[in-house]
């Protein structure tokens, strides 16, 4: 049966001090403030880690802690908009959260980031591991929900999809579909992933990969489906509740 979400920001200290007992289940959220091109928010990362967070969380029960809504984006640095941590900022701030998390003797975190950047990524893995290293009672998960987004690419989506893409417009469409403009703009991004650096204004010259031409909510529902689908059997088998 699925319940309410909890949120931590609603909820009372002495309540989740009874809690920890029963080994909660805790999902932070991690977000972006970053150019999707001209037709998704610029906070379309936050919105989906926000949005699968406390789906995810009735499912399995879990508390949702605040969001870190900045990242690092230094690929779509130059376009209006986008705020870029850099990665000793992110791993810096992500190690003191996961570690005050295990201080108070949290023992299951998920970390749940909406934005895949590779570096991104490797600084909160970073973060997680050495909070698990410090506190040994701390299991520390860390994926994007996009790991499970682009299972489907050459499925329900071009190979080639990509970021503010097919899978990525259909899924806002499903989740806010209010914040998403009428604008579907077709980009192919250029460069080689070898050449270190953002890829120069032709390469890649708005913040897209993909023909988002064919966007639907019908679509993005069933993406959404498939990543609460994976996200749930991930965490009940990676983090199970009790000890280790």
């Amino acid at each position: 049966m699925r319940g309410a979400v909890r949120r931590l920001i609603e909820v009372d200290s002495r309540t989740f001090e009874r809690s920890l007992p029963d080994d909660p289940l805790i999902i932070l959220p991690v977000g972006a403030l970053e150019a999707h091109g001209p037709h998704l928010p610029l906070g379309a990362d936050q919105i989906q880690a926000e949005a699968t967070a406390e789906a995810l969380a009735t499912r399995l029960d879990a508390y949702v802690a605040p969001t870190i809504a900045y990242g690092s984006c230094p690929g779509a640095r130059r376009f209006p908009g986008t705020v870029s941590l850099t990665l000793v900022e992110l791993e810096g701030l992500a190690r003191r959260l996961f570690g005050e998390f295990g201080r108070m003797g949290v023992r299951r975190l998920l970390v749940l980031s909406g934005h895949a950047e590779r570096g991104h990524m490797a600084a909160l893995r970073e973060a997680g591991d050495e909070a698990m290293s410090r506190y040994p009672g701390l299991r520390v998960l860390v994926l994007s929900d996009y790991d499970f987004v682009y299972e489907l690419r050459g499925k329900e989506s071009p190979e080639t999809d990509g970021h503010a893409g097919l899978l990525e417009t259909s899924r806002l469409l499903a989740i806010a579909a209010p914040l998403v403009g009428p604008e579907r703009p077709v980009v192919e991004r250029r460069g080689s992933p070898f050449v270190p650096g953002p890829p120069s204004p032709s390469e890649w010259p708005e913040s897209v990969q993909g023909d988002t031409r064919p966007a639907s909510r019908e679509l993005g529902e069933r993406v959404q489906a498939h990543v609460l689908s994976r996200l749930e059997s991930t965490v009940r088998e990676l983090l199970p509740r009790g000890p280790t």
